[in-house]
């Protein structure tokens, strides 16, 4: 069985969305799972891997190792809150670093895993920004700083984020979404494979014809509370079909 997460933006902020990711972590043990595919935006935000004592982050990588000693593939992709975590993290999470995007072929099928942002073509201000921020000079430049700035730079960025994202919505909401010819381009460069991505905060299924070859598009939840309970969800694929599963924990 094999288990696609996206957009948990895991913070101290929101115990309730890690409660809910360490039971479901957890549980896949019991559910049969050989594999978790996280697809970015794991973290609300890493600013670089000597976080990684940080008590909140300690507390997540030691689940993580603990799920990857009972015999779990964890995997993970960078997303744009999370593109700094490192071979650091990694090897004390005991999981793999993939690149975007990444096909995943199996027995019986095969996908394409990408974060998401990397299809959102229409907003060029975001596409810029983000060369910019995965560039080696940047990162360079960027990582050399206290962590303590680090820090503040990053939430100042998550806020001029939210009050971007808040403007796009009253104007222009298309540029938060996927553009539909940068689909079927990817589609069609990525083997016509099942696409399974993030980022948008927009979950459901697509179907894209393309060059006459029907895909799929399967766009995955972001997790979050609201004044009852944390939920988010998961896609299941058992061998042979593949399946959204709601995920919730009530509030304590």
């Amino acid at each position: 069985m094999l288990y696609f997460i996206s957009d948990l933006h895991l913070s101290p902020a929101v115990p309730s969305i890690t409660a809910l990711f360490l039971d479901f972590l957890a549980s896949l043990p019991g559910r049969k799972a050989s594999s978790l595919y996280i697809l970015g935006d794991f973290f609300d935000h890493w600013v670089g891997d000597d976080d990684c004592t940080d008590p909140y982050n300690a507390r997540i990588i030691a689940a993580l190792r603990q799920a990857a000693n009972q015999g779990i593939e964890l995997n993970l992709l960078h997303g744009n809150r999370d593109f700094l975590l490192g071979q650091d993290f990694a090897t004390a999470a005991g999981l793999r670093l993939l690149p975007d995007p990444y096909v995943l072929s199996v027995v019986t099928w095969q996908f394409v895993l990408s974060h998401g942002d990397i299809l959102c073509t229409d907003d060029r201000d975001y596409q810029d920004f983000r060369t910019q921020v995965r560039g080696a000079a940047w990162q360079g430049e960027f990582l050399a700083k206290p962590l303590a700035e680090r820090k503040a730079i990053a939430a100042a960025l998550r806020q001029r984020s939210e009050t971007i994202k808040a403007e796009k919505r009253d104007g222009a909401d298309y540029l938060m979404d996927v553009n539909a010819a940068t689909v079927e381009d990817f589609l069609r460069d990525n083997g016509y494979a099942t696409l399974i991505h993030g980022h948008t905060h927009r979950p459901d299924r697509h179907d894209h014809i393309v060059d006459g070859i029907h895909c799929e598009r399967w766009v995955l939840a972001d997790w979050r509370q609201d004044a009852s309970r944390a939920w988010g969800d998961c896609l299941v694929w058992d061998g042979e079909t593949l399946q959204r599963e709601s995920l919730q924990r009530p509030l304590a």
